[in-house]
Protein backbone atom coordinates (compact mmCIF):
# COMPACT_ATOMS: atom_id res chain seq x y z
CA UNK A 1 0.00 0.00 0.00
CA UNK A 2 2.91 2.20 -0.79
CA UNK A 3 0.84 4.57 -3.42
CA UNK A 4 -2.45 2.63 -3.38
CA UNK A 5 -4.27 6.40 -4.49
CA UNK A 6 -2.09 6.26 -7.69
CA UNK A 7 -2.97 2.31 -8.01
CA UNK A 8 -6.47 2.94 -7.61
CA UNK A 9 -6.20 6.06 -9.35
CA UNK A 10 -4.83 4.50 -12.71
CA UNK A 11 -6.88 1.06 -12.95
CA UNK A 12 -9.71 3.08 -12.93
CA UNK A 13 -8.37 5.42 -16.24
CA UNK A 14 -7.05 2.03 -17.58
CA UNK A 15 -10.49 1.43 -18.65
CA UNK A 16 -10.78 4.87 -20.79
CA UNK A 17 -11.44 3.71 -24.33
CA UNK A 18 -13.79 1.24 -23.37
CA UNK A 19 -15.61 2.36 -19.74
CA UNK A 20 -18.26 0.16 -18.17
CA UNK A 21 -21.34 2.15 -18.73
CA UNK A 22 -22.69 0.06 -15.57
CA UNK A 23 -19.54 1.13 -13.42
CA UNK A 24 -19.76 1.81 -10.22
CA UNK A 25 -20.16 5.64 -8.88
CA UNK A 26 -17.31 7.60 -7.88
CA UNK A 27 -18.62 10.82 -5.96
CA UNK A 28 -20.49 10.29 -2.68
CA UNK A 29 -22.83 12.59 -3.72
CA UNK A 30 -23.82 10.12 -6.28
CA UNK A 31 -23.65 7.09 -4.11
CA UNK A 32 -26.09 8.90 -2.17
CA UNK A 33 -28.45 9.79 -5.10
CA UNK A 34 -28.33 6.41 -6.24
CA UNK A 35 -29.46 4.89 -2.72
CA UNK A 36 -31.98 7.40 -2.90
CA UNK A 37 -33.69 5.77 -5.82
CA UNK A 38 -33.33 2.29 -4.49
CA UNK A 39 -34.53 2.30 -0.60
CA UNK A 40 -38.07 2.94 0.34
CA UNK A 41 -38.46 6.00 2.44
CA UNK A 42 -38.29 4.35 5.71
CA UNK A 43 -34.91 2.81 5.05
CA UNK A 44 -33.42 5.55 3.58
CA UNK A 45 -34.41 8.34 5.77
CA UNK A 46 -33.83 6.11 8.54
CA UNK A 47 -29.80 5.89 7.49
CA UNK A 48 -29.86 9.64 6.39
CA UNK A 49 -31.86 11.08 8.16
CA UNK A 50 -30.90 12.70 11.49
CA UNK A 51 -32.62 14.22 14.80
CA UNK A 52 -34.85 17.80 15.03
CA UNK A 53 -33.97 19.79 12.22
CA UNK A 54 -30.63 18.08 11.37
CA UNK A 55 -28.62 20.79 11.82
CA UNK A 56 -26.42 18.86 14.05
CA UNK A 57 -25.44 16.33 11.07
CA UNK A 58 -25.46 19.08 8.65
CA UNK A 59 -23.27 20.63 10.78
CA UNK A 60 -20.70 17.69 10.82
CA UNK A 61 -19.92 18.24 7.30
CA UNK A 62 -19.83 21.97 7.33
CA UNK A 63 -17.15 21.86 9.96
CA UNK A 64 -14.88 20.51 7.79
CA UNK A 65 -15.07 23.21 5.49
CA UNK A 66 -14.03 25.48 8.38
CA UNK A 67 -10.76 24.29 7.57
CA UNK A 68 -7.88 24.66 4.42
CA UNK A 69 -4.89 22.23 4.03
CA UNK A 70 -1.76 24.39 3.51
CA UNK A 71 0.14 21.65 0.90
CA UNK A 72 4.00 21.53 1.45
CA UNK A 73 5.91 21.09 -1.85
CA UNK A 74 9.34 19.36 -2.87
CA UNK A 75 9.32 16.59 -0.76
CA UNK A 76 9.75 12.83 -1.24
CA UNK A 77 6.21 11.66 -1.32
CA UNK A 78 6.73 8.72 -3.65
CA UNK A 79 6.14 6.13 -0.94
CA UNK A 80 3.34 6.77 1.42
CA UNK A 81 3.13 4.80 4.57
CA UNK A 82 -0.80 5.10 6.15
CA UNK A 83 -0.36 1.80 8.62
CA UNK A 84 -1.39 3.10 12.22
CA UNK A 85 -0.97 0.91 15.32
CA UNK A 86 -3.97 0.69 17.22
CA UNK A 87 -4.43 -1.95 20.42
CA UNK A 88 -1.94 -4.30 19.75
CA UNK A 89 -2.92 -4.42 16.09
CA UNK A 90 -1.30 -2.86 12.82
CA UNK A 91 -3.99 -1.81 10.35
CA UNK A 92 -3.68 -0.94 6.92
CA UNK A 93 -4.44 2.74 6.90
CA UNK A 94 -6.52 5.21 9.58
CA UNK A 95 -9.89 4.03 8.71
CA UNK A 96 -12.38 1.90 10.39
CA UNK A 97 -15.78 1.27 9.44
CA UNK A 98 -18.05 2.73 12.39
CA UNK A 99 -21.31 0.79 13.87
CA UNK A 100 -24.35 0.80 11.66
CA UNK A 101 -27.19 -1.29 13.05
CA UNK A 102 -30.30 -2.66 10.89
CA UNK A 103 -28.20 -3.18 7.87
CA UNK A 104 -30.81 -5.81 6.57
CA UNK A 105 -33.41 -2.85 5.46
CA UNK A 106 -30.44 -1.85 3.33
CA UNK A 107 -29.86 -4.53 1.81
CA UNK A 108 -30.40 -8.41 1.45
CA UNK A 109 -27.30 -9.56 3.32
CA UNK A 110 -27.31 -6.96 5.63
CA UNK A 111 -23.89 -6.76 8.11
CA UNK A 112 -22.22 -9.90 6.50
CA UNK A 113 -21.62 -7.76 3.52
CA UNK A 114 -20.55 -4.60 4.90
CA UNK A 115 -18.03 -7.32 7.08
CA UNK A 116 -16.59 -9.46 4.28
CA UNK A 117 -15.86 -5.68 2.29
CA UNK A 118 -14.12 -4.58 5.29
CA UNK A 119 -12.56 -7.76 6.06
CA UNK A 120 -10.91 -8.09 2.63
CA UNK A 121 -9.26 -4.58 2.93
CA UNK A 122 -7.62 -5.20 6.63
CA UNK A 123 -10.61 -2.49 7.38
CA UNK A 124 -11.79 -3.24 11.48
CA UNK A 125 -15.55 -3.80 11.33
CA UNK A 126 -17.63 -2.52 14.22
CA UNK A 127 -20.05 -4.54 14.57
CA UNK A 128 -23.47 -3.37 16.23
CA UNK A 129 -25.10 -4.46 19.36
CA UNK A 130 -27.95 -3.83 16.93
CA UNK A 131 -27.04 -5.62 14.02
CA UNK A 132 -29.42 -8.01 11.82
CA UNK A 133 -26.94 -10.87 11.98
CA UNK A 134 -25.33 -12.00 15.35
CA UNK A 135 -22.12 -10.94 16.39
CA UNK A 136 -21.12 -15.08 16.11
CA UNK A 137 -22.23 -15.12 12.24
CA UNK A 138 -20.27 -11.75 11.77
CA UNK A 139 -17.31 -12.60 12.81
CA UNK A 140 -17.28 -16.18 11.51
CA UNK A 141 -17.27 -14.65 7.97
CA UNK A 142 -14.69 -12.33 9.13
CA UNK A 143 -12.09 -15.07 9.74
CA UNK A 144 -9.09 -13.26 11.39
CA UNK A 145 -9.79 -9.94 10.06
CA UNK A 146 -9.99 -7.19 12.57
CA UNK A 147 -13.22 -6.66 14.49
CA UNK A 148 -14.65 -4.65 16.93
CA UNK A 149 -17.97 -5.02 19.11
CA UNK A 150 -20.14 -2.07 19.67
CA UNK A 151 -21.95 -2.08 22.63
CA UNK A 152 -25.97 -0.95 23.38
CA UNK A 153 -25.38 -0.95 27.02
CA UNK A 154 -28.81 -2.74 28.08
CA UNK A 155 -31.35 -1.82 30.88
CA UNK A 156 -30.83 -5.67 31.78
CA UNK A 157 -27.22 -5.74 33.55
CA UNK A 158 -27.04 -9.70 32.58
CA UNK A 159 -27.63 -9.19 28.59
CA UNK A 160 -24.52 -6.63 28.36
CA UNK A 161 -22.88 -8.78 30.31
CA UNK A 162 -23.61 -11.39 28.14
CA UNK A 163 -22.77 -9.57 24.92
CA UNK A 164 -19.24 -8.64 26.01
CA UNK A 165 -18.56 -11.88 26.76
CA UNK A 166 -19.96 -13.12 23.84
CA UNK A 167 -17.76 -11.11 21.62
CA UNK A 168 -14.87 -12.06 23.09
CA UNK A 169 -15.22 -15.27 22.76
CA UNK A 170 -15.83 -15.04 18.98
CA UNK A 171 -13.10 -13.44 18.47
CA UNK A 172 -13.47 -9.39 18.65
CA UNK A 173 -10.51 -7.30 19.59
CA UNK A 174 -12.20 -4.38 21.69
CA UNK A 175 -15.61 -3.43 22.94
CA UNK A 176 -16.74 0.29 21.70
CA UNK A 177 -19.56 1.16 24.42
CA UNK A 178 -21.84 3.86 22.74
CA UNK A 179 -22.80 6.06 25.50
CA UNK A 180 -24.99 9.08 23.54
CA UNK A 181 -28.13 6.56 23.40
CA UNK A 182 -29.43 5.57 26.23
CA UNK A 183 -32.97 6.28 24.46
CA UNK A 184 -33.66 7.38 20.80
CA UNK A 185 -34.03 10.87 19.81
CA UNK A 186 -36.20 12.76 18.48
CA UNK A 187 -36.16 11.54 14.51
CA UNK A 188 -38.87 13.82 12.94
CA UNK A 189 -38.07 11.40 9.34
CA UNK A 190 -38.68 8.61 11.17
CA UNK A 191 -41.51 9.78 12.90
CA UNK A 192 -42.76 10.95 9.72
CA UNK A 193 -42.61 7.61 8.11
CA UNK A 194 -44.09 6.00 11.44
CA UNK A 195 -40.86 3.46 10.58
CA UNK A 196 -38.59 1.95 13.49
CA UNK A 197 -37.19 -1.19 12.23
CA UNK A 198 -36.56 -2.99 15.50
CA UNK A 199 -40.46 -3.21 15.93
CA UNK A 200 -40.57 -5.36 12.62
CA UNK A 201 -37.66 -7.70 14.16
CA UNK A 202 -34.82 -6.11 12.01
CA UNK A 203 -32.13 -5.47 14.15
CA UNK A 204 -32.21 -7.75 16.85
CA UNK A 205 -30.24 -10.60 15.87
CA UNK A 206 -27.93 -10.06 19.13
CA UNK A 207 -30.73 -10.59 20.95
CA UNK A 208 -32.78 -13.07 19.61
CA UNK A 209 -29.72 -15.68 19.78
CA UNK A 210 -28.35 -14.29 23.44
CA UNK A 211 -29.40 -16.28 26.61
CA UNK A 212 -29.89 -13.87 28.84
CA UNK A 213 -32.42 -12.06 26.40
CA UNK A 214 -34.16 -15.29 26.08
CA UNK A 215 -34.01 -16.12 29.91
CA UNK A 216 -36.55 -13.32 30.32
CA UNK A 217 -38.88 -13.92 27.99
CA UNK A 218 -42.10 -16.19 28.52
CA UNK A 219 -41.78 -18.45 25.42
CA UNK A 220 -38.78 -18.62 22.86
CA UNK A 221 -39.13 -16.05 19.96
CA UNK A 222 -39.52 -18.75 17.94
CA UNK A 223 -43.30 -18.95 19.22
CA UNK A 224 -43.79 -15.41 19.99
CA UNK A 225 -41.92 -12.81 17.53
CA UNK A 226 -43.48 -10.20 18.69
CA UNK A 227 -43.67 -11.00 22.43
CA UNK A 228 -39.63 -10.92 21.68
CA UNK A 229 -39.80 -7.45 20.09
CA UNK A 230 -41.80 -5.84 22.69
CA UNK A 231 -39.37 -7.22 25.77
CA UNK A 232 -36.28 -5.95 23.57
CA UNK A 233 -37.89 -2.53 23.68
CA UNK A 234 -38.28 -2.65 27.18
CA UNK A 235 -34.48 -3.69 27.74
CA UNK A 236 -32.94 -1.61 24.80
CA UNK A 237 -31.17 1.62 26.43
CA UNK A 238 -30.58 2.10 30.10
CA UNK A 239 -30.64 5.84 30.60
CA UNK A 240 -29.56 5.13 34.52
CA UNK A 241 -25.99 4.77 33.57
CA UNK A 242 -23.16 6.37 35.43
CA UNK A 243 -19.29 7.00 35.77
CA UNK A 244 -19.42 4.25 38.38
CA UNK A 245 -20.46 1.39 36.34
CA UNK A 246 -17.37 0.99 33.73
CA UNK A 247 -15.69 -0.45 36.54
CA UNK A 248 -18.74 -2.86 36.58
CA UNK A 249 -18.25 -3.34 32.97
CA UNK A 250 -14.57 -4.09 32.95
CA UNK A 251 -15.68 -7.05 35.11
CA UNK A 252 -16.94 -8.78 32.70
CA UNK A 253 -14.28 -8.29 30.03
CA UNK A 254 -10.18 -8.35 29.48
CA UNK A 255 -10.52 -6.39 25.79
CA UNK A 256 -9.88 -2.86 25.62
CA UNK A 257 -12.95 -0.32 26.21
CA UNK A 258 -13.53 2.38 24.27
CA UNK A 259 -16.03 5.31 24.68
CA UNK A 260 -17.71 6.58 21.64
CA UNK A 261 -19.79 9.56 22.08
CA UNK A 262 -17.66 11.70 24.09
CA UNK A 263 -17.76 15.70 23.03
CA UNK A 264 -17.20 18.10 26.29
CA UNK A 265 -12.96 17.51 27.54
CA UNK A 266 -13.93 17.10 30.93
CA UNK A 267 -16.13 13.44 29.85
CA UNK A 268 -13.01 12.94 28.07
CA UNK A 269 -10.87 13.28 31.90
CA UNK A 270 -13.56 11.26 33.17
CA UNK A 271 -13.19 8.83 30.83
CA UNK A 272 -9.37 8.39 31.53
CA UNK A 273 -9.99 8.90 35.27
CA UNK A 274 -12.45 5.70 35.23
CA UNK A 275 -10.31 3.74 33.40
CA UNK A 276 -11.23 3.94 29.56
CA UNK A 277 -9.01 2.59 26.64
CA UNK A 278 -9.58 4.76 24.33
CA UNK A 279 -12.53 7.65 23.06
CA UNK A 280 -14.20 7.93 20.14
CA UNK A 281 -15.48 11.70 19.36
CA UNK A 282 -18.90 11.25 18.00
CA UNK A 283 -22.23 13.10 17.68
CA UNK A 284 -23.78 9.74 16.03
CA UNK A 285 -23.85 11.40 12.73
CA UNK A 286 -26.61 13.69 14.16
CA UNK A 287 -28.60 11.48 14.96
CA UNK A 288 -29.60 12.26 18.70
CA UNK A 289 -28.49 15.51 20.00
CA UNK A 290 -29.97 18.55 17.04
CA UNK A 291 -28.02 21.11 17.43
CA UNK A 292 -25.08 19.95 19.23
CA UNK A 293 -21.74 20.54 18.62
CA UNK A 294 -19.83 18.91 15.37
CA UNK A 295 -17.78 16.34 16.21
CA UNK A 296 -14.77 17.80 14.16
CA UNK A 297 -15.70 21.24 16.36
CA UNK A 298 -15.14 19.05 19.33
CA UNK A 299 -12.17 16.90 18.62
CA UNK A 300 -8.90 18.99 19.03
CA UNK A 301 -10.30 19.70 22.97
CA UNK A 302 -10.88 16.16 23.88
CA UNK A 303 -7.14 15.78 22.01
CA UNK A 304 -5.72 18.04 23.92
CA UNK A 305 -7.55 16.96 27.52
CA UNK A 306 -6.72 13.64 26.84
CA UNK A 307 -2.88 14.46 26.19
CA UNK A 308 -1.90 11.15 24.67
CA UNK A 309 -2.83 9.19 27.44
CA UNK A 310 -5.16 7.19 24.79
CA UNK A 311 -6.18 6.85 21.20
CA UNK A 312 -8.43 9.13 20.32
CA UNK A 313 -10.92 8.69 17.09
CA UNK A 314 -13.49 10.36 15.71
CA UNK A 315 -16.25 9.91 13.60
CA UNK A 316 -19.62 11.92 12.03
CA UNK A 317 -19.44 13.77 8.41
CA UNK A 318 -16.24 11.79 6.97
CA UNK A 319 -17.26 12.05 3.50
CA UNK A 320 -13.79 12.43 1.26
CA UNK A 321 -10.43 12.05 1.86
CA UNK A 322 -9.70 15.45 2.69
CA UNK A 323 -12.04 14.98 5.32
CA UNK A 324 -9.70 12.02 6.67
CA UNK A 325 -7.09 14.92 6.29
CA UNK A 326 -8.52 17.10 8.22
CA UNK A 327 -9.35 14.78 11.22
CA UNK A 328 -5.71 13.57 11.16
CA UNK A 329 -4.37 16.75 11.75
CA UNK A 330 -6.60 17.76 14.37
CA UNK A 331 -5.40 14.62 16.53
CA UNK A 332 -7.58 11.81 15.98
CA UNK A 333 -5.65 8.28 15.56
CA UNK A 334 -8.29 7.15 13.18
CA UNK A 335 -11.65 7.82 11.77
CA UNK A 336 -15.01 5.49 11.86
CA UNK A 337 -17.11 5.60 7.73
CA UNK A 338 -20.66 5.74 8.33
CA UNK A 339 -23.09 6.66 5.69
CA UNK A 340 -21.18 6.37 2.99
CA UNK A 341 -20.71 2.67 3.72
CA UNK A 342 -24.65 2.40 3.87
CA UNK A 343 -25.08 4.24 0.42
CA UNK A 344 -22.50 1.45 -0.84
CA UNK A 345 -24.58 -1.58 0.32
CA UNK A 346 -27.50 -0.32 -0.99
CA UNK A 347 -26.48 0.15 -4.73
CA UNK A 348 -23.87 -2.89 -4.24
CA UNK A 349 -23.82 -4.63 -1.47
CA UNK A 350 -20.35 -6.29 -0.35
CA UNK A 351 -19.00 -4.86 -3.85
CA UNK A 352 -20.24 -1.44 -2.80
CA UNK A 353 -19.12 -0.91 0.37
CA UNK A 354 -15.60 -2.00 -0.77
CA UNK A 355 -15.35 0.63 -3.54
CA UNK A 356 -16.74 3.51 -1.29
CA UNK A 357 -13.70 2.08 1.10
CA UNK A 358 -11.37 1.77 -1.34
CA UNK A 359 -11.78 5.20 -3.30
CA UNK A 360 -11.99 7.18 0.29
CA UNK A 361 -8.23 5.25 0.79
CA UNK A 362 -7.38 6.54 -2.36
CA UNK A 363 -8.36 9.74 -1.95
CA UNK A 364 -6.73 10.28 1.41
CA UNK A 365 -3.69 8.77 0.11
CA UNK A 366 -3.19 11.27 -2.65
CA UNK A 367 -4.53 13.98 -0.30
CA UNK A 368 -1.74 13.20 1.92
CA UNK A 369 0.87 13.16 -0.90
CA UNK A 370 0.10 16.44 -2.52
CA UNK A 371 -0.02 17.89 0.58
CA UNK A 372 3.90 16.73 1.66
CA UNK A 373 3.20 14.29 3.87
CA UNK A 374 4.45 10.61 3.29
CA UNK A 375 3.47 9.31 6.95
CA UNK A 376 0.68 9.52 9.23
CA UNK A 377 2.99 11.19 12.03
CA UNK A 378 3.39 14.10 9.41
CA UNK A 379 -0.03 14.96 9.20
CA UNK A 380 -0.54 17.44 12.48
CA UNK A 381 -2.52 20.57 12.77
CA UNK A 382 0.30 22.78 11.11
CA UNK A 383 -1.12 21.72 7.87
CA UNK A 384 -4.42 23.60 8.28
CA UNK A 385 -4.89 27.10 8.66
CA UNK A 386 -8.77 28.19 10.09
CA UNK A 387 -10.77 28.84 6.50
CA UNK A 388 -11.58 32.28 5.57
CA UNK A 389 -14.38 31.42 3.93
Amino acid sequence: MANIGNEIQFGIYKQMHSPDPERLPTRYEDWETRAREILADGPYDYVAGGSGAEETKNANCEAFKRWNIVPRVFRHVEDRNLKVGLYGQMLPAPLLVAPIGVQSIIHQEGELASAKAAASMGIPYIASSASSHSMEEIAEIMGDAPKWFQLYWSRDPEIAKSFVQRAELAGYSAIVVTLDTPMMAWRELDLQNVYLPFLIGEGIGNYLTDPAFRAGLHVPPEEDAMGAIMHWTHVFGNAGLTWEDLAELRKYTSLPIILKGILHPDDAKLALKYGADGIIVSNHGGRQVDGAISALDALPAIVEAVENQVPVLMDSGIRRGADVFKAIALGAKAVLVGRPCMYGLAVAGQAGVKHILSNLLADFDLTMALSGCRDLNEVNKEMLIPSSR
